[in-house]
């Protein structure tokens, strides 16, 4: 069982780690959401050009002789 002693270290210990992270500034989260932002937007753009492409490949090699 836990003595209290080392409960209150370890809620202490919690407490620092929350005030080291909100201590960050918040240019950077800002930063990061729009890099994440864009990176899932071109992620996106390659998945249906992805897409297109294999679309066209299957429909030439499918179409009917003339």
């Amino acid at each position: 069982m836990p003595t209290p002693a080392s409960s209150s270290s370890r809620t202490s210990a919690a407490v620092d780690r929350r005030r080291r992270h909100r201590s960050r500034p918040y240019r950077w989260s800002g930063l990061g959401r729009r890099c994440l932002s864009m990176v899932k937007q071109q992620k996106t753009r390659f998945y249906i050009l992805g897409r297109c492409i294999a679309m066209l490949l299957c429909w030439h090699a499918h179409a009917l002789p003339d």
